[in-house]
């Protein structure tokens, strides 16, 4: 299996008031994929933050991994208790699917017969 899927989550800014609770939970979360990495459950995971361009989109992770183990990731316990604390702290959260090497071309190969 190629770990060639990924787990996009993004995130505005953290909610006025709440940017010491914000800066803890993103500790938090990098120090959970180290684990869930140590573990085997994800090839890698990169955390991103972006400079000042007046979006809405500030930072992300983007998690590596075969689709199977990031489909169990996605639905633990621990990681909808993790991303339902960052909604509750900070704005504009999403987890979105997606692929990257093999994976993209053949979503690609798949659009490309559609048409």
């Amino acid at each position: 299996m190629a770990a060639d899927n990924v787990l996009f989550i993004g995130w505005n800014r953290t909610i006025a008031g709440r940017e010491k609770v914000g800066l803890e939970l993103f500790r938090s979360a990098l120090g959970y994929f180290a684990e869930v990495k140590a573990a085997g459950q994800i090839a890698s995971f990169e955390p991103v933050l972006l400079r000042a361009h007046g979006g809405d989109l500030n930072g992300f992770i983007l998690i590596k991994g075969e689709a199977a183990k990031l489909d169990a990731l996605q639905h633990s316990e621990k990681f909808e208790d993790l991303i339902t604390k960052v909604a509750v702290n900070v704005e504009g959260v999403g987890v979105i699917g997606g692929w990257s090497g093999d994976s993209m071309m053949n979503q690609v190969q798949r659009y490309g017969k559609v048409l």
